[in-house]
């Protein structure tokens, strides 16, 4: 539902009626300038004035009085409790309007004319044309509708909000209303238009029935278009057609008739969806609504008879081929049917608008096949669905920042201690000049100079107290880092009082266009110590290359798979080196995924596009080495997930007490063998991303992180020895908002975890 502007502190009270000739097409030429009207304290404001900026009009009246075509009336956030009678017209090209000061969500300041402690008599505009009233709301608490078009020509209303009923009479003609709140009263129509009114356009308006047998009525009212309207008509009939109202379009509306907009009525007969009268049936047509069936009313009536399907309503009538009698909402979920009215309307329906209720353009819900026409994402109803994150399209390997090599930065200098870099990364590397929300980089770091942490975080936005690697003077290390994009850019900061080289290299990017992701239970898909994956238990020899089959393994499909993310960890390396991991068959790149020290064992989460199915190992390095590879997900082209980077934000650190949402956990050690438990309280939440360190263990081991309440798998995620502080993403499947981690080593550990994204549905 839409925002409800709230009345304003009372201000004068003026009953005017605005009888001055009109000014037709015929009339004298246009004036010129701004009208102003203001009546708040200190405004200065006087009837008998200019209406100028420095001494505006108290009142709307006033200022329509002696408005003249071409002219803007410009009134500020207040309460005008005023009858307006407007006679005045402006002309083609040059229309009187009537603008008030758009409602404002911070502060809940709006335009008001009426209030629910002083109504006005509403508006009028009485053998007016060319005359428009933009971001008003008009309360009456009477039988008299707010607004009312009488006789009126090319008159239009934006985001004007009628709280007692709209009519459109006596001849009108060529009327649009949209963008409203729109909200019946005493027992009369939201909207009624009649009298011979011709073309009128009601478009992406929510509509709320005010006790009345109809929400909509058009009566007598040829070429009537009702289009993108999210109808609540709780018991009565939606939209409604009757008399001479032939060559109307009803498309593209949201409709729901049930008590409470979930329940059955209690006379179905009354509750019907769209009606439409033998005598309005020619030129008419019904197509891309969704009719909620929970009232038990007949979603049709046409020609007087009842249609109970839509599959009967199209045989019977050859109307209504693209309709969905459905609920008008569905609850996200990973299993359960889409929204209906989502990316499927028609664009080319008439009266369609550029944008929704709210002002905002079309949005393209990547988790929902576009079915309508034109570009086949603009959604049914008054509000276009934004419930959802961003899509991953996998990218590179490709080098983004080397500060030895000058690439991304312009010289070769370290980075200085507690120093930052900023990176463009925003139309590099093939990644779009806009529309990115985050990036996924492989981060390295060489060449420290005294042990430190980087911290990698959103350009311009408050440097963070998370860590996503933390390293030893003289080691090498990396890091897979999902980060959102501000300005195109993203930060690194060296908070050590040494110097650091740092590189990154693109594994992928986030935006409106893309994979969706598919978190799965952690499985063993490599090993080269027990054959798994490959077929015996020999190391990978120097400078050689492991592919490895993912698509239909672990969970994975077998068709369809664009890139996985696995953690891979490479253990007994005779030499140091480094490995890269690279979609299958494509030629190596100057990239690495995981860099070690000879003997180490060393984790690092890898997300790496697929080829063919597989993906591909090259050791980089004059000794062998076993490489061990878990995967935690996959990427397709359709899912129900999508990503919104958050943070990075700390959600647990054991060294401090931490509050959750059932009780305290005082700070302490996670114990050997033992397992932690951390919520993430998101709602509908499937998975995260994390940065999980391990700090001041007592002993070598490793962290095994996997989705709460599920058994533990024989999987790794981080590896430490004793005394050392290791960090590690880790993309997790998250169950009834738990993630488990486990301290698979013999002596108690710290433990951090700190949030930069999750996977919604």
């Amino acid at each position: 539902m839409s925002r409800t502007r709230t009345a304003l502190a009372a201000g004068l009270t003026l009953v005017a009626t605005v009888g001055l000739p009109a000014v037709t097409t015929g009339g004298a030429s246009a004036a010129a300038g701004t009208l102003y009207v203001d009546h708040a304290p200190g405004a200065n404001c006087s009837n008998s004035g200019n209406g100028s900026a420095a001494q505006p009009f108290c009142t709307v009246a006033a200022a329509a009085a002696v408005a003249s075509a071409g002219q803007t009336v410009e009134i500020a956030w207040g309460l005008y409790p005023e009858k307006l009678e407007i006679t005045r017209s402006g002309r083609q090209g040059a229309p009187i309007v009537f603008h008030g000061k758009p409602y404002d969500v911070m502060s809940n300041n709006s335009v008001q004319i009426g209030g629910p402690e002083t109504p006005s008599s509403g508006i009028t505009v009485k053998g007016a044309e060319f005359v428009e009233f933009e971001n008003l709301g008009v309360v009456t608490n009477s039988p008299t509708p707010s607004v009312t078009v009488d006789g009126g020509n090319r008159v239009k209303f934006t985001a004007v909000d009628a709280y007692g009923a709209l009519r459109i009479t006596n001849g009108s003609r060529q009327i649009t209303y949209a963008r409203g709140d729109v909200n019946g009263a005493y027992g009369k129509p939201a909207i009624a238009v009649d009298g011979g009114s011709t073309g009128t356009v009601l478009t992406t308006n929510s509509v709320f029935s005010g006790g009345a047998p109809v929400s909509i009525l058009a009566d007598g009212a040829p070429g009537t278009v009702v289009v993108s309207n999210t109808v609540y008509a709780e018991c009565v009939t939606a939209v409604a057609l009757a008399g001479a109202s032939a060559g109307a379009v009803v498309e593209n509306n949201v409709i729901d008739t049930a008590r409470y907009q979930t329940d059955r009525c209690a006379d179905t007969a009354a509750a019907t969806g769209i009606d439409v009268a033998p005598t309005a049936t020619a030129g008419t047509v019904v197509d891309y609504n969704v009719v909620d069936p929970r009232s038990d009313g007949a979603p049709y009536r046409w020609a007087d008879a009842e249609y109970p399907t839509q599959p009967e309503f199209t045989a019977g009538t050859g109307q209504g081929a693209h309709d969905f009698v459905a609920k008008v909402y569905e609850p996200r979920s990973l299993d359960g049917p889409q929204p209906k009215a989502v990316d499927s309307a028609d664009e080319t329906a008439p009266g369609m608008l550029p944008v929704d209720k709210t002002g905002d353009g079309p949005a393209d819900d990547p988790t929902v096949r576009n079915t309508g026409t034109g570009k086949g994402y603009r959604d049914r109803g008054a509000t276009e669905e934004r419930n959802f994150g961003s899509v991953f399209t996998p990218a590179g390997p490709s080098r983004l920042l080397d500060t030895r090599e000058a690439v991304g930065v312009p010289g070769t200098e370290a980075v200085p201690a507690f120093g930052q870099v900023d990176l463009q990364v925003a139309g590099v590397a093939g990644i779009p000049a806009s529309g990115v929300t985050a990036v996924t980089m492989n981060v390295t770091v060489t060449g420290p100079t005294e042990d430190g942490h980087l911290r990698v975080y959103p350009h311009g936005a408050e440097r963070p107290g998370t860590s996503n690697l933390n390293w030893t003077a003289g080691r090498t290390l990396a890091n897979q880092v999902t980060v959102p994009v501000v300005d195109g850019r993203v930060s690194f900061y060296n908070h050590s009082g040494g110097t650091v080289h740092v590189i990154a290299d693109l594994a992928g990017y986030y935006g409106a266009k893309g994979d969706l992701f598919h978190p799965l239970s952690p499985s063993r898909l490599l090993d080269t110590r027990e054959a798994v994956g490959v077929p015996d238990t020999q190391a990978v020899p120097a400078h050689g290359t492991v592919d490895l089959q993912v698509a239909g393994q672990g969970g994975a499909p077998l068709d369809g798979v664009t890139a996985v993310t696995m953690n891979v960890t490479v253990t007994d390396p005779t030499e140091d080196g480094h490995l890269r991991v690279q979609p299958h068959g494509t030629p190596l790149t100057q990239t690495s995924s995981l860099n070690w020290t000879a003997g180490r064992t060393v984790p690092n989460l890898v997300t790496v596009p697929v080829v063919d199915g597989k993906v591909s190992f090259y050791n980089s390095s004059g000794g062998t080495v076993h490489v061990i590879a878990d995967l935690a997900g996959y990427y397709s082209a359709e899912g129900r997930l999508t990503f919104t980077p958050i943070g990075p934000a700390r959600v647990m650190d054991t060294r401090e007490d931490k509050r959750t949402e059932c009780c305290l956990r005082p700070a302490g050690t996670v114990g050997a063998f033992d397992a932690l438990d951390v919520e993430i309280y998101v709602p509908n939440i499937a998975a995260a991303t994390l940065n999980v360190t391990v700090t001041e263990p007592g002993t070598d081991g490793h962290l095994i992180v996997y989705p709460g309440n599920e058994l533990m798998p024989a999987v790794s995620n981080l590896n430490f020895q004793a005394g050392e502080t290791v960090a590690n993403q880790v993309v997790v499947k998250v169950n009834g908002a738990h993630v488990t981690i486990r301290n698979a080593s013999a002596a108690p550990v710290h433990i951090v975890v700190d949030v930069f994204g999750i996977q919604t549905y």
